[in-house]
């Protein structure tokens, strides 16, 4: 999925499109829209820099049943590739 933001105040706020992108997914996270492994993934960092980003700003995790159900089946995913 490709996102336009028009330069008319964004450009003040100086951040390169990863950046961007990882305020992007850590407010998804926040607002339990997404899970640590799927925010990490969007983000393009590993899960375990994830977790250090939203402990750095103070974000509790939200680990729910399903989100563990969710990451099995994604590492069952990656292992089959």
């Amino acid at each position: 999925m490709m996102i336009e933001l028009p330069d008319a105040g964004i450009e003040s706020l100086h951040l390169t499109q990863e950046q961007a992108r990882l305020e992007l997914v850590v407010d998804l996270y926040a607002g339990r829209e997404i899970t640590i492994g799927r925010a990490a993934r969007i983000a393009g960092i590993t899960y375990a820099a994830f977790m250090q980003e939203i402990g750095k700003r103070g974000i509790c995790i939200n680990y729910t049943e399903q989100d563990a159900l969710d990451d099995i089946r994604e590492l069952r995913q990656r292992s089959s590739k």
